[in-house]
This record gives C-alpha cells, structure tokens and sequence, in this order.
C-alpha cells in the first residue's frame, strides 16, 4: 500500500465541507458524515481526496476531535469499463489461447480505487484488441492471477473463455495434481533458519486493518517453501516457491518467520533502519527500491488447449539487479 498516485491534487474548493460529529477515526468519521461506505472513504483519503484545516489527511487511521471540518472531494465515477490505454507490456510468449507477460513493478493489475487506468487490464485491452476472456467480469477480463502492485515478474493472461477456465483449474488446484510452479526471488532482512523450509501458516485479513493480511488460525490454507541462496550481511537472497497463492502470502510469511522482505512498504517497517547496516552503495540501492523486493521469476503451466507444459522465466528488474550487484561487491 503505497501513498497516493501522483497527479493533480484535488481542488478544495470543489469538495463538500463535513463537519464530523464525535471524536476518533477519520475513515469512520468520514463514512458516517458522508454516506461513502468506510472502504470508499479509505480509498478517497489514501488518493489526497481529503483536506482538514487545508492540509492533506492521507491516513485514514488519523484519530481526529470532535467538530473537526474536513474538506472531502469526491471525483465523479470511473467508467463502467477499463478503457484500452497504449501502454507498452513486454510479452514473453503470445497466441490465440495465453498471453505470458512480464509485469514491471508499480503497474496494478487491475482497475480499483484510486487506479482507474495505467493498468495492465487497460494495457491488454490494447494490445489484446477485444481478445480477451470475459470470465473476469469487465474490470478483470482475461486475468486469471495477480501479482501486487509493486511486485515484478512473468504473469499468464487467458484469450479466450476456454483457456480462463482450463488456468483457473490449475491455479486452484496448486499444481498439486499438474506442472503448475510458480517461483519467487527474494531479497529479506536476516537469515532464515532453517536455511531451507516450509512455513505452514493460515492467513486472513488483519483484524485491526483490513487492508492488511496476517497469520490466522481461522485463516485460509497458505504454505510457502524457501531456500537460502546466499548471505549478504544483514539480507538474504532467497528463491520462494508457492503452495497455495494467497494475497501477499510471501510478504506475510516472511514477516512472520522474522525475515521481512527488503523494501516492504507494510510488513517491514520495522526493519526499515537495517539498511543503515549496508555499505553506502548498497544502502543506496535498497532506497531506491521503493517496494518490496519480490520478482515472480519463473512460471510452468500446461496449456490451456493443446496439454503442453510451458515454462517461463524473467530476469531480475533493473531495479533488484542493482540492488543484488551493491550487496555482491559489498561482500566482494
């Protein structure tokens, strides 16, 4: 969850002026002056939509008094449909069934709040020209998995209904009955121990913040397997391999065995001023990063259509490399 997009900052002038009735959270405050549902009003606050006393409130978490006035701007709704944006994908295989891509961090991979174009929905819709699976729904044609926002690394798109399904089933299935793999490079605070494992923990949404997940007992299934693939003072390179496929299940995993992941914008916070351990070069580079340093490096499937496994692998972004290359002439 990074901060606001940028673009043109809303014009107070333009929003309604609510004077909150009680004292406490701005989302809650907000909803309930509005009428916006709570996740809407998140949404606004996150985008820059909210100003108290002229000044940005970007947290919706903000405790705030009793008959504070808050200027609230809320844009006009977002077409019914993704419209088809000329955005440049870089595409590793293509045919009439699958498209396999390589998705650069900070694109979303589909519409939601607060990112109504530059997605990848948007860019397919392009490139795609109406070939795409329906199976979605119109915000999501032909996407069968995600990746987050900040996430690099190979993605599969359905073309048409019949390859939607056939991934659907595999990605469901786990590759727990097929050749469905899906392989991770990681770069994480300490070392894990055991060097190689397997971390077994259920994972639902947070119970305090709803826009985060943690680990659960009444959680859904989540297994995630590591293996250390060298040390580099305080971060360790990892490969991850998924189980199962939950939303932000490695970022979680990790967090929870005490080996956050570099760059982690969520769950490394806390571990944000190891960096301060790393040479300069290399102290650079993390910084630099912005997110969380997660690349989807390898994926295998079977065809939708014709039953062949294929498997698909893509480099470290620029971003990762460098990074890797500090922390590598660091230990040279």
């Amino acid at each position: 969850m990074a901060g606001a997009d940028e673009g043109d900052e809303p014009d107070e002038a333009d929003g309604e002026t609510l004077t909150l009735s009680g004292s406490g959270r701005a989302d809650a405050l907000l909803a309930a002056a509005s009428g916006l549902s709570r996740t809407r009003v998140q949404a606004l606050i996150k985008s820059g939509a909210a100003k108290l006393n002229g000044a940005a409130l970007t947290d919706p978490a903000a405790r705030l008094p009793d008959g504070a006035e808050v200027t609230l701007l809320v844009p006009p709704p977002a077409p019914a449909e993704p419209i088809a944006e000329a955005i440049p994908l870089t595409v590793l295989y293509e045919d009439d069934a699958v498209l396999v891509l390589d998705k650069p961090a900070g694109m979303v991979v589909h519409p939601a709040a607060g990112h109504a174009t530059g997605t990848l929905v948007n860019a397919l819709l392009h490139h795609c020209a109406g070939s795409l699976s329906g199976i979605g729904g119109v915000a999501r044609p032909g996407i069968v998995h995600r990746l987050d926002k900040d996430t690099s690394g190979v993605m599969v798109v359905a073309k048409s209904d019949a390859a939607h399904q056939a991934l659907a089933a595999q990605f469901a299935d786990h590759g727990r009955t097929g050749p469905l793999r899906r392989r991770y490079h990681a770069f994480a605070w300490g070392t894990p121990f055991p060097a190689d494992g397997v971390i077994d923990k259920p994972l639902g949404r947070h119970p305090q913040d709803r826009q985060r997940f943690a680990v659960r007992k009444d959680g859904k299934e989540a297994i995630t397997h590591y293996r250390l693939v060298r040390e580099l003072g305080p971060v360790s390179e990892l490969e991850l391999e998924l189980e199962t496929g939950r939303t932000h299940q490695i970022r979680v995993h990790m967090t929870a065995i005490g080996t956050p992941l570099v760059g982690d914008p969520v769950y490394g916070t806390g571990f944000a001023t190891k960096a301060n351990r790393l040479a300069p070069a290399a102290k650079d580079a993390a910084v630099a990063l912005g997110r969380q340093a997660l690349h989807a490096a390898h994926l295998t499937f079977a065809h939708p259509l014709t039953g062949e496994v294929m498997a698909f692998d893509a480099d470290l972004p620029d971003d990762l490399a460098a990074f890797a290359d500090a922390l590598t002439a660091t230990e040279g």
